[in-house]
């Protein structure tokens, strides 16, 4: 998708979640079905684990947003750290239905929206501000599936971003027109 210029901060919140789809979505791909459910170390968490956490909390964010807290009384979060699902398919599900929560909610905002108060925790944001949260709180954790895909990937990873070496081609065909930045 080509960088667009705008001035709306929910239109420009929108294709970030979506640029942070995306990269997960890519990362996912490339990692060997096993390794999805693999933890470099007792205290680490899989891809797996990952995306059940993050579907939680999508869940539990997104869901009726502007008018119940963004924490619902249903959300078991200690257990999204255990038993993931079982299988890749399972494991796309899942995430594919946060997402989709995700982008409903965001889709129904306007910048209209942004002074609003929602609650998280009973703690009064904007939405601004709980859009902010939610941004920095998936990025952090794509960066996480992006890392150990690679790593579980090896030498079939394929570049999510700017190959190594190769910055002053991505610059000229950036300023061609020819890809985006994003």
């Amino acid at each position: 998708m080509a960088h667009q210029f705008t001035t709306s901060y929910t239109k420009d919140a929108r294709d970030l979640f979506r640029y942070y789809k995306r990269l997960g979505d890519r990362a996912i791909e490339q990692c060997p079905d096993a390794d999805l459910f693999t933890t470099l170390d007792p205290e680490s968490n899989s891809i797996a684990i990952i995306v059940k956490h993050m579907a939680g909390n999508m869940r539990s964010r997104w869901t009726d947003f502007l008018t119940s807290d963004g924490e619902k009384p249903d959300r078991q979060r200690d257990t999204e750290f255990e038993t993931p699902p079982p299988t890749r398919s399972a494991l796309v599900a899942l995430w594919e239905a946060g997402w989709k929560i995700c982008f409903d909610a965001l889709d129904r905002l306007s910048d209209d929206d942004l002074p609003r108060t929602i609650t998280i925790r009973t703690e009064p944001h904007s939405v601004m501000q709980a859009i902010n949260r939610q941004v920095g709180h998936y990025a952090h954790h794509v960066g996480q599936i992006v890392f150990l895909a690679k790593h579980f990937a090896g030498d079939r990873w394929q570049t999510l971003s700017v190959p190594k070496k190769s910055s002053a081609e991505f610059n000229r065909k950036v300023a061609a027109g020819k890809i985006s930045q994003r």
